[in-house]
């Protein structure tokens, strides 16, 4: 028998969706981006805890996404040209809406100026700036690995963006400290471990995404609903009249989109503008919030993270399958720390760089802050009833880190994520109450590696 999955009423959803100060006027919450939110770190560096006494910083490794890029294909531009030529070619064109076209045509100019998908000038930005507070951070580390020849590993997914961010990441480094260079061998490609969701790792994942008809459903029950229609009605009100409105909504240019698939190339387009602030006209940012009220943008934003939540994060409670193939990755985090207690490594750092669909799995297979949670069967995700947020979980250029720090034969870890410190998964004892150090012999028996 099909399952029937329950929706929530109108009223209650819109208002568990959209945060409480999500209104028509104001600025734009954060969270209104998703996982198109731009790098923000997470904490001040001066107010980092010290290491016990007698510890010396001695490894440091990462999980990077991609910095802040061009959006992947011109499609939710043409998409919404094509709209927009034939509402100017009949004159339904509002006074706001006559600068919404030259206005994309501008962003799509910049993003295909920069290489769509490719890193934009804020994400180079973003990813050298990390790099230059991890050097500050742990000084002693970067200054040990220079003058004792040990290496820094650089890998990627293979993707130009990813590649582009260890590049950027890596130079930042020997620009803060040329004695660095000999450190660097030839960066790596290993797309099993950090692409690992299109590779065949991912098989059973991929068979999931396209068959699976609790997702298929659960998606549709959350976007295809009367607030989805009413806020895309409002988006497509400030650019085209109301009668044009009322005819993408009747279906007329069904063969270009329907109401809800225009509203949402307006909202791609608001979403990734931040990302390409600085190939802005003077640099100043493309001020596509004048398109959307603060209460759409929090409410397109709400539809793209429970699309990321249930596809690439937490999911379903009874289900590991979004999840379950970062295995290899969270290893792999293990395993270096473990090579250099052994003695077998000669790395000083291992600097990795991928995607948001790898970085949102780890995170809910780690039990990252914000991703703890997942959907209960007969329960809709939304804002009020689940912390998970795309721009914190995984925003361009967001990061997890560990440090490790050696005392004779022990060795303590540290965990930033986005360069916030913050504890392990619930059942990991750090080595005092309050402290953000845990012994790697108690991290080893809380992820079952003992």
């Amino acid at each position: 028998m099909k399952r029937v999955i329950p929706v929530l009423s109108l009223g209650a959803l819109l208002l568990a969706a959209l945060p409480a100060h999500a209104t028509d006027t104001g600025p734009a919450h954060r969270d209104s981006y998703g996982t198109k939110a731009v790098y923000t770190p997470g904490q001040n560096p001066r107010t980092y805890q010290q290491p016990p006494a007698g510890y010396t910083a001695v490894f440091t490794e990462n999980v990077s996404r991609h910095g802040s890029r061009a959006a992947t294909d011109g499609e939710d531009g043409a998409t919404i040209l094509a709209l927009w030529n034939r509402a100017r070619a009949d004159g339904q064109l509002t006074p706001l809406g006559e600068r919404f076209g030259p206005d994309v045509q501008a962003l799509e100019a910049a993003m295909s100026g920069v290489g769509y998908g490719n890193l934009s000038g804020r994400g180079k930005d973003e990813l050298r700036a990390t790099a230059v507070r991890l050097t500050k951070r742990l000084p002693s580390l970067f200054a040990s690995i220079a003058e004792n020849g040990e290496k820094i590993d650089v890998v990627s997914s293979g993707q130009g963006r990813a590649v582009d961010s260890g590049t950027v990441f890596s130079t930042a480094l020997t620009d803060a400290d040329p004695a660095l260079k000999s450190a660097f061998g030839p960066a790596r490609v290993d797309k099993n471990l950090l692409y690992f969701h299109k590779s065949s790792g991912g098989a059973d994942y991929q068979k999931w995404l396209a068959t699976d008809e609790r997702l298929a459903a659960t998606l549709k029950s959350v976007t295809d609903q009367p607030a989805s229609h009413r806020a895309a009605a409002r988006v497509l009100g400030r650019i085209f009249t109301p009668a044009f409105v009322r005819r993408v909504v009747n279906g007329e240019f069904s063969s270009t989109a329907d109401d809800l698939a225009a509203a949402t190339a307006v909202y791609d387009l608001y979403a990734i503008a931040p990302a390409m602030s600085e190939e802005s006209p003077n640099g100043r940012s493309w001020d596509f919030g004048r398109y959307l009220a603060p209460r759409d943008a929090a409410w397109f934003g709400y539809l793209s993270d429970a699309e990321d939540f249930y596809e690439k994060g937490p999911s379903f409670s009874d289900a590991d399958i979004t999840y379950k193939m970062a295995q290899p990755l969270l290893d792999d985090l293990f395993e270096q720390v473990e090579a250099k207690r052994d003695g077998t490594s000669t790395l000083g750092a291992e600097l990795r760089f991928t995607h948001a669909e790898e970085l949102l799995p780890l995170a809910a297979l780690m039990r990252l802050p914000g991703s703890e949670r997942a959907a209960t069967p007969g329960e809709t995700y939304t804002y009020a009833n689940n912390p998970w947020r795309g721009a914190e979980t995984a925003s361009l250029a967001s990061n997890i880190q560990w440090d490790v720090f050696k005392k004779g034969d022990d060795y303590l870890v540290r965990m930033l994520y986005n360069e916030k410190e913050i504890a392990f998964k619930a059942g990991c004892r750090p080595v005092e109450k309050g402290s953000v150090f845990y012994d790697l012999d108690e991290l080893e028996r809380c992820f079952g590696r003992s």
